[in-house]
């Protein structure tokens, strides 16, 4: 089932079966399906409140958490669309706010696959048709989008009008649509860019930003570059921004990690250059606290799967899985005399480049299985990781790691990081009944 989403709701997994049945746009990227299935909706695209689209490889997720995060704070709603959901199918559809309910997404699925007959799209074309649908017909002051994958041909850059378009730090993934040339992924990521709108992005090398300023100058748009438009930085406990028109002084984000101070500056530097939404300093401040990004090195609170683990382990879940999210989890990881690893990684990531920042870190490692998802075999991985210096083990689930690593007494590591795929990240939240809301 494509990204096996699950509903306690019957009337809601009735189309989330159907949902699943979708599958050639799943291999082809391209807006042609998607039109034609927003001009069936009769365009609902083309009625959403000021769009704020962020594409990016890593960090874009977090973009759009702060930027929801400060518009609120502002006293304004907002609707956001992100991907993958981690528990719940509902976590993709935000309405004004709020996580949209089973009985208002069962008939806007039905709704939407009854109109999908002969189109063929993918489970993400006819989620994203949804979503627009539902954003259409509830009020609000904004609306955050988050590309799926690439940005030229995501099924979300039907946008024809975005009020600004960011793109949060750029890096290797997903080669299988979009290989493995960096520039050229940057030049897929700029496809999001429109003409006469604000392109707002992070500062890059030299060949990834020629990338994005050729793609910029072929559609209009305005390239705002970091470094050279507008500036940011933690300092003293601050996060410093400016550009020609502001300059804040602001806390540092509440969401741990030193690479969420750039999402948070990207998010910042997307509402400074934009006129629609008024977003005061004083938000800007609030949202550095309010904002809430699950399974980005989000620590488990007690719960049943924690229950299992020895008084004084600490169990920190992070859902990256590629070379920039490990140097992240490295630099967070920097400082911990024993660091263990719980990971498990899909077919289509590359394990070793992964665990490869790692290795001077974490001392251990268990190997787990991703259920219901075509994945690295746990012993595969214990054989790259022995092979980077680390003690290896594997386990059948995450119950059964969780069991051997409390089994291990005062030997047991005192951090436990879950890594390597948001899809485990999902089955622990669950696992732990942490429900992201």
């Amino acid at each position: 089932m494509a990204d096996h989403a699950r509903s306690d709701d019957p009337a809601v997994q009735r189309q989330l079966d159907r949902l699943a049945t979708l599958s050639p746009g799943r291999d082809t990227l391209g807006l042609e399906r998607i039109a034609v299935l927003l001009d069936r909706l009769g365009n609902p695209h083309r009625e959403l409140p000021p769009i704020f689209h962020v594409a990016g490889t890593n960090g874009k997720g977090s973009t759009c958490a702060f930027l929801r995060a400060a518009i609120e704070a502002a006293g304004l709603s907002a609707h956001v669309y992100t991907s993958p959901h981690l528990v719940r199918f509902n976590e993709r559809i935000r309405v004004a706010g709020t996580l949209i309910a089973d009985d208002a997404l069962a008939p806007l699925l039905a709704e939407v696959l009854d109109q999908a007959e002969g189109i063929d799209p993918s489970f993400f074309e006819a989620t994203t048709a949804a979503a627009f649908l539902a954003f259409s017909r509830t009020p609000a002051d904004a609306c955050v989008i988050e590309v799926g994958l690439g940005g030229r041909l995501d099924a979300t850059n039907v946008i024809e009008r975005p009020l600004v378009t960011g793109i949060a730090h750029l890096g290797i993934d997903h080669e299988a649509f979009l290989g493995s040339d960096i520039a050229v992924i940057a030049a897929e990521k700029a496809g999001i860019a429109k003409r006469g709108r604000p392109l707002v992005t992070q500062e890059y090398d030299a060949p990834l930003a020629r990338s994005i300023a050729r793609v910029a100058g072929e559609r209009g748009a305005e390239w705002i570059a970091r470094g050279r438009d507008w500036r940011g930085t933690a300092y003293r406990g601050q996060l410093h921004y400016r550009d020609g028109e502001r300059r804040y002084r602001l806390p540092l984000p509440r969401l741990p990690g030193a690479h969420q101070v750039d999402n948070a500056l990207l998010a910042i530097a997307m509402l400074s250059h934009q006129q629609a939404v008024a977003v005061p300093e004083a938000a800007l401040r609030a949202a550095m606290g309010w904002a809430d990004w699950p399974a980005r090195l989000q620590k488990l609170e007690p719960g049943p799967l924690t229950a299992r683990l020895r008084d004084g382990m600490e169990v920190w879940l992070d859902g990256g899985h590629n070379v920039l999210a490990a140097e992240a989890l490295a630099a967070h990881f920097a400082d911990i005399e024993h660091l263990h690893l719980v990971m498990g990684m899909l077919a289509n990531k590359d394990p070793a480049g992964f665990l490869e920042p790692l290795s001077g870190i974490a001392r251990s490692a268990t190997f787990l299985p991703i259920d219901n998802h075509a994945c690295h075999a746990p012993e595969a991985l214990a054989e790259i990781a022995c092979g980077l210096g680390m003690a290896a083990d594997t386990a059948s689930d995450i119950d059964a790691a969780f069991r051997a690593l409390a089994a291990q007494g005062d030997d047991a590591p005192s951090r436990i990081a879950i890594v390597g795929s948001l899809y485990l990240a999902g089955h622990v939240l669950r696992a732990n009944t942490q429900y992201p809301e």
